[in-house]
């Protein structure tokens, strides 16, 4: 998807000096005085808006990076899935239809369309109108980066005559949502009729575009790899430091404990001795104060 909230087409490029069309069957051999001719056949714009297709899808492509969930994620398989896109053994550039008729939308109410697209390049044409009243239309794509507005959301005329787009997707998987808004009418019912065409892109844009993710998704992983190499260098280092702190700190301990046992014994000890020499001071206060019992025995 373009990040531009313009929706229209890719722009066919400019056509080059040395393209030029397959000569016609009945076109006439050149003479020697046509060697310095700079006029060009006109170009089939199939094949300009296919080559737009290919450029914008390349452009897309080549500036691909990914998704933070899928770079955080402790499995390896589902940015690989990313990348590849879809199996070139079940695609189909078969275009895909999603299409209603007079769709009722109450007044003050809201009809969202979503779709899911998951194949980068699709390109995606609507055509929506109206019975008898304008209504409020709006595109956007969500993704887990965030939202692009494709179209904002602004009143049309598809009562007047249909509304058409069309659009590149280039960053999958995405939710494309169209949006019909009546929430301003206060008295109208609304009636709307799309077709929404989504096609595929070509099996070689698929093989290329698969590698110009690759080559960026690699870039990114080996960037990432690099930055997670240094902090877990860091953090290796860091660990080993705490499990020499910790060895010093364990041997330290042992040493504590023995020396608390020590101090216990002593302790106990000290105690004891503590007990006997308040007995001790007990007793001779008592006999310094009231004397000694074989003493008033005799008086």
């Amino acid at each position: 998807m373009s990040r531009s909230d313009k929706e229209k087409a890719p722009t066919p490029p400019e056509q080059h000096a040395d393209e030029s069309s397959p000569n016609n069957d009945d076109a006439t051999k050149p003479s020697d005085d046509d060697d310095d001719d700079d006029t060009h056949p006109e170009t089939d714009p199939t094949a300009q808006e296919a080559l737009a297709i290919a450029q914008a899808m390349a452009s897309a492509d080549a500036s691909y990076i990914p998704s933070p969930s899928l770079l955080a994620s402790d499995d390896p398989l589902p940015l690989l899935s990313q990348v590849d896109g879809p199996s070139l053994q079940t695609f189909s550039n078969k275009p895909s239809v999603y299409q209603a008729k007079s769709v009722p939308i109450s007044l003050r109410s809201k009809f969202d369309v979503p779709i899911h697209v998951s194949a980068g390049g699709s390109v995606v044409e609507y055509e929506i109108s109206t019975e008898t009243y304008d209504i409020a239309f709006g595109v956007t794509a969500e993704r887990e980066e965030g939202i692009t507005h494709v179209k904002e959301t602004t009143r049309v005329d598809s009562h007047v005559e249909p509304v058409t787009g069309k659009f590149l997707v280039g960053s999958v998987p995405c939710a494309l949502v169209f949006s019909f808004d009546n929430e301003y009418s206060w008295f109208r019912e609304k009636r709307v009729t799309y077709k929404i065409t989504v096609t595929p892109p070509r099996e070689e844009n698929v093989v290329k575009g698969r590698r110009l993710r690759a080559k960026k998704a690699l870039e990114v992983v080996r960037k990432e790899r690099g930055e997670v190499e240094d902090k877990y260098q860091t953090a290796a280092g860091k660990r080993a430091e705490l499990e020499d702190e910790i060895f010093k700190l364990e041997k330290e301990l042992v040493e504590k404990k023995k020396s608390l046992e020590v101090v216990k014994t002593e302790e106990a000890w000290l105690e004891k001795r503590r007990g006997v020499r308040d007995e001790q001071i007990k007793l001779l206060t008592k006999r310094l104060e009231k004397g000694w019992e074989d003493e008033k025995s005799e008086a």
